[in-house]
């Protein structure tokens, strides 16, 4: 039985403990933190866990009976906790964006590579039936050569959203949209398309006024691939949706899902080409379905890695691949170049210094409360 322990009691935690209780036969919450103790103690009555509560995580790194941590903290604190747990021999599922900085990213790395525990970054999109089968159905090569990709990370937050205290700050947040938000998209593109050559991008903050951070971003990308791609991420769009379009050299694929062939006509204009769709779409579902899915499927897939001594799907390595991305586009909307991927250290936001001497603060963070009604959030968008 896996011992388990919760770092952080905001909403996201609630996803993570039902994902457990839905597992409950392989692992069991031991544990909680948070410094507003007040709310892991609700968080364990809601539940009817029975578990520790404490105000302290470091009270919880030497514990015996823990072997996997979920770490639910805002990103400016995730670095110094999944580090400590990482040393202890711990394993640990760290919610996205892995953490604000490329620097810290490879700081969690390497503490996972020195102690030989497990780190997995939280990307529960790629556990959907759908998206699991466009990468499979993308990786038998039927649509050839890709060409194109886009991806439009599109949410609308009102302004009360910013007035958490943590949220909309560079030093406590660490971005806008672009990091919290398009995570989710900025992982299943790179998954699907591979990895990155350049980022060109532009960032504004148009309608939020208690935010120093950007609620819209546009980048232009060219993957090593020879593809081509645009990633549009923004808080202002009524009714949420997100969308990925992959065009490729025998078909276009879509999330959510849609499959599109079309042929040329003797003047180049398209035709449907109905046959071949309807081909693709049988190799489409024959990719299978998923017994867990999201969050539930990501942790149910961390668990059988630490049983089997395996990696997981999402590794460390993979979380820092996003959070490059981001780097990139911050770098390149606050210094006006065009960047080269990989990053490393001789980039200027490859830390988190970097990013903050060079960040634009659109406006004056005035307004913050500790916490919020738990009424519940939507986890994942609507891919």
């Amino acid at each position: 039985m896996i011992g388990v322990a919760i770092l952080g009691a905001g909403d996201i935690a609630n996803v993570h403990i039902e994902a457990y209780r839905e597992l409950a036969g392989r692992c069991r919450i031991v544990a909680m933190a948070d410094i507003y103790v007040q709310k892991a103690r609700e968080k364990k009555e809601k539940y009817g866990l029975d578990c520790d509560v404490v105000e302290d995580y470091r009270k919880l790194v030497d514990r015996e009976d823990i072997d996997l941590v979920s770490v639910c903290l805002p990103p400016s604190d995730h670095c110094k906790a999944v580090t400590a747990f990482l040393r202890a021999g711990k394993h640990v599922l760290c919610e996205k964006p892995m953490a604000p900085s490329l620097e810290e990213c490879d700081q969690m790395l390497e503490a996972a590579k020195e102690s030989g525990a497990l780190l997995s970054v939280v990307a529960q999109n790629r556990f959907k039936a759908d998206i699991m089968r466009t990468k499979k159905f993308l990786e038998s090569g039927a649509l050839g050569q890709l060409y194109f990709a886009q991806a439009n990370s599109l949410w609308w937050r009102g302004d009360n959203y910013y007035d958490l205290w943590w949220r909309g700050t560079w030093a406590k947040e660490g971005g806008g949209c672009t990091f919290i938000h398009a995570v989710h998209h900025i992982d299943l593109f790179l998954w699907l398309m591979g990895d990155l050559k350049e980022v060109s991008a532009m960032v504004s903050n148009q309608n939020h006024n208690n935010s120093e951070v950007e609620d819209v971003s546009i980048s232009t990308l060219r993957f090593e691939s020879g593809a081509v791609g645009l990633m549009v991420a923004s808080l202002l769009h009524h009714g949420e949706e997100q969308k990925i379009i992959i065009d490729g050299e025998k078909g276009s694929v879509e999330i959510p899902h849609k499959i599109s062939v079309n042929r040329q006509m003797p003047n180049g204009y398209p035709e449907d080409d109905e046959d071949q769709q309807a081909a693709f779409e049988v190799a489409f579902q024959s990719a299978g379905s998923l017994t867990y899915q999201e969050h539930c499927g990501q942790i149910e897939n961390m668990i059988s890695a630490i049983e089997q001594g395996t990696q997981p799907l999402i590794t460390g390595v993979d979380g820092r691949k996003t959070v490059e991305f981001i780097s990139a586009v911050y770098q390149s909307a606050f210094t006006g170049t065009k960047v080269a991927i990989p990053m490393d250290r001789k980039d200027l936001f490859y830390t988190r210094e970097g990013i903050l001497s060079k960040a634009v603060r659109f406006h004056e963070k005035k307004k913050s409360v500790e916490n919020y009604a738990d009424i519940g959030i939507k986890v994942g968008g609507s891919l």
